[in-house]
């Protein structure tokens, strides 16, 4: 009796890894195959989604799936015990409960496939099991596939375009509320007259490494009759997707204070 429990116990967990690794590829295989806008870094997005089907998948099939597969089993040893394909439809319609969770007819349809997918690998291990068959092949094909799914996208994914300085200037001056939200938005300068004070903000970017930047604000400013003239620079190291302070130096112009 205990072997009994301790190979159902290992059998439905092994299902519910294939089932949920299976699944968890193709669902992020049609969610990046289907994009029409080019999309870099298709690997790590892939490796993204799949992680996360993976994660919701898994604890829903973990908990429901098993629960729901054992009484069904349970039912089928005493009424219909030769008959697995009705095994498989049973669980397959409870697969509509995936609904209840995510109020979507094509989740549904998920939740219906999904479990269809595992009923009938379930049944497939049993018999497996009971012909003392070796197991190897239901590791070996999700780890597999896994490795393809890797190797295609690997393959078809665009190469990044180069970091160039305006993008690192551009990315640089994107966010708001700080002190570079008026400074050019590209390698350059922009003159005028703020509070009376003469007014000149320059940005410029100097790579110092591969797609590595270091971006400068500097604004200058002097009152029309040559009475305090001043210049303040702020710079950051910028590279592709961060941003750090390097350097500030000088003080913020009078004009930002009276405004």
């Amino acid at each position: 009796m205990q072997h009994e429990i301790i190979s159902l116990i290992f059998r439905k967990l092994v299902t519910t890894f294939v089932t949920t690794t299976i699944f968890s590829l193709l669902l992020a295989f049609l969610n990046l195959i289907g994009r029409e806008e080019i999309t870099y870094n298709q690997v790590e997005q892939f490796i993204g989604w799949f992680l996360i089907c993976f994660m919701y998948i898994g604890v829903i099939i973990l908990i429901y799936g098993n629960l729901v597969s054992v009484g069904i089993e349970y039912l089928q040893r005493k009424w219909f015990k030769r008959h697995d394909w009705l095994y498989v439809v049973i669980l397959g319609f409870f697969g509509l409960a995936n609904q209840i969770i995510f109020p979507d007819f094509q989740m549904a349809i998920v939740g219906v496939l999904a479990a269809l997918l595992y009923a009938m690998i379930d049944k497939l291990l049993y018999r497996k099991m009971t012909e003392s068959k070796s197991l190897k092949l239901f590791f070996f094909i999700p780890i597999t596939s896994l490795m393809i799914f890797w190797g295609y996208f690997h393959v078809v994914s665009p190469a990044m375009p180069p970091f160039t300085k305006e993008d690192a200037i551009e990315f640089a001056t994107s966010g708001e509320g700080t002190v570079i939200d008026h400074f050019p938005r590209e390698i350059g300068q922009w003159e005028g007259k703020i509070n009376g004070y003469q007014v000149t903000r320059e940005s410029n970017a100097k790579e110092i490494g591969k797609e590595i930047y270091l971006v400068t604000f500097t604004e200058r400013w002097s009152w029309t009759q040559s009475i305090g003239e001043g210049i303040y620079s702020i710079s950051y190291t910028v590279e592709r997707g961060s941003l750090s302070a390097h350097s500030e130096e000088g003080n913020l112009p009078p004009y930002y204070r009276e405004n």
